[in-house]
């Protein structure tokens, strides 16, 4: 008769509150410069993409593209991350950022909050909701509605 173990062997994902604030920092660390293989990298390969108004994606390929694209549209990306929550293989965040617009030239700011539901140490469903616009601009609820 074979013995069984109680205990599971641990999953790579962040357990402790630290952990998963470390981890946030790290993923913070990836944008500043892009380091576009070290994020994908951080993602499962049948990692879920829901961002923002887009289309939800599936994929390493499609986030590399995503990630790719994004880096050469942001010029001087800063951006700081914010943990907020873990629960079980969940983490949130918030992040603010800024940035130069390649197309436009104009300086921008964004807002927003994540959720990443974590497999094996990597992310492998990316929720963001967030607001961007002009840095030079005040924008009203009413602007938002539009």
């Amino acid at each position: 008769m074979a013995v069984q173990s109680l205990r599971k062997e641990p999953s790579g994902n962040p357990r402790t509150v630290e952990e998963a604030r470390q981890f946030v920092k790290h993923v913070e660390s990836l944008f500043m410069p892009w380091n576009v293989d070290a994020l994908v990298d951080g993602f499962t390969e049948d990692c879920v993409v829901r961002f923002g108004t887009l289309p939800p994606f599936r994929g390493r390929q499609v986030l590399r593209t995503f990630f790719t694209n994004r880096s050469t549209r942001q010029k001087n990306y800063r951006l700081t991350k914010q943990f907020r929550t873990l629960m079980s293989d969940t983490i949130t965040n918030s992040w603010e950022g800024s940035w130069q617009d390649t197309e436009t030239g104009f300086a921008m700011k964004g807002f927003g909050v994540e959720v990443w539901v974590m497999r094996d140490g990597k992310i492998a469903v990316w929720d963001a909701a967030f607001n961007v616009g002009r840095a030079d601009q005040a924008m009203s609820v009413g602007d938002l509605l539009r």
